[in-house]
């Protein structure tokens, strides 16, 4: 039976939308929700290194989270505008794709001014998009100074539904501790929950990791607005999957290994790139990929990822990965014993 997006409606308590991560990364709540004999059980983090064994895989998002969300003003009335960087278009003429806020204020011409100085500049050349904007910053300075000013300028761009100001801390905690390569625009949240502690001790008991890199744009959290879900089109966002990368799942695969996908980031990767043997091959490019019910998954055979928001597309994933019916049980369960939801929320482990 085909499902439909008020499939995928739930009741969400406002109080259960965490504002900050836990204390410690490891030590969040963590749910283990068994496919098989349908249990869950209730854990910390940490304790997620008990359901691996040596050899198995842990394939993880080494995105890295940019400054993204600007604060300007507007020419000649210095009404204050949001500005957030999506994608860059093109490095040499300074063009990105961004979001504004208020949009009905901006116009194409207008010129907004970044920095107490007012160092940085940017007209609006296009508002015809369906990202939103398109703006050209103009700069003087080489291309190195230009992203160390979007830098400087820029906050970490938090979730909207964070309602507060940017802390210091936001910097390092929404950040995964493996985050190396730069270009999302928001974090892989599945993934803030590793430690450097627990990572050396899976790495101890033999546990090998897998890197892939998906920048985060939002295609995963733009509205599904359709009740048909095959009407509904992923906005791309950009896939590269080293070829190292892919023989240490293959390898996992043939060895019939357990393989986890740390987040619905890398299992649309990983989906995005799978072979006609049920391989995956190594990948450089976009994918607009969604995965809803029914969809046979070929390469992870678990998967950790946090708890979603209803009717999203990150939703429709996990439902399409555990069984909707066992999915809506495991929710059910999470706000009965009051889980924390979202980015700094806690987190599952589906296996």
């Amino acid at each position: 039976m085909r499902m439909k997006l008020s499939d995928f409606n739930y009741e969400l308590p406002q109080e259960l939308l965490s504002e900050y991560p836990s204390v410690n990364r490891d030590e969040s709540r963590l749910m283990v929700v068994n496919r098989e004999d349908q249990s869950i059980h209730h854990r910390q983090f940490k304790d997620m290194i008990d359901y691996f064994d040596e050899n198995d895989i842990i394939v993880l998002n080494n995105t890295k989270v940019f400054p993204a969300r600007l604060y300007g003003n507007k020419e000649k009335t210095g009404a204050r505008i949001e500005v957030f960087l999506l994608r860059e278009l093109n490095a040499e003429q300074r063009l990105w794709d961004v979001l504004v806020d208020p949009a009905r204020k901006i116009r194409i011409g207008n010129k907004l001014y970044f920095g107490n100085d007012e160092s940085l500049v940017a007209e609006v050349i296009d508002n015809t998009t369906s990202r939103g904007r398109t703006l050209r910053f103009l700069c003087d300075v080489g291309y190195e100074d230009f992203r160390k000013l979007l830098i400087n300028l820029g906050q970490t761009p938090l979730p909207k539904y964070i309602n507060r100001e940017v802390e210091p801390e936001d910097k390092v905690r929404y950040q995964t501790i493996y985050a190396k390569h730069e270009g999302a625009v928001a974090a892989p949240t599945a993934g803030l929950h590793f430690s450097k502690h627990l990572m050396k001790r899976l790495e101890i008991k033999g546990i090998n990791f897998s890197e892939i890199t998906l920048h985060i744009g939002l295609g995963s959290f733009n509205p599904v607005e359709v009740e048909d879900l095959s009407k509904h089109k992923m906005d791309s966002e950009r896939v590269i999957i080293e070829k190292d990368s892919a023989n240490l799942i293959n390898n996992g695969l043939f060895e019939k290994r357990k393989i986890c996908a740390v987040g619905t980031t890398v299992m649309r990767a990983i989906e995005s790139s799978v072979s006609s043997k049920g391989m995956i091959n190594e990948f450089n490019g976009w994918t607009n990929k969604f995965i809803f019910p029914p969809y046979n998954f070929n390469i992870a055979n678990s998967m950790i990822t946090n708890f979603h928001m209803p009717k999203s597309t990150l939703l429709m994933m996990t439902s399409a990965f555990m069984g909707n019916d066992f999915m809506n049980k495991a929710y059910e369960e999470a706000i009965k014993e009051k889980y924390n939801f979202l980015s700094y929320g806690d987190s599952m482990l589906i296996i």
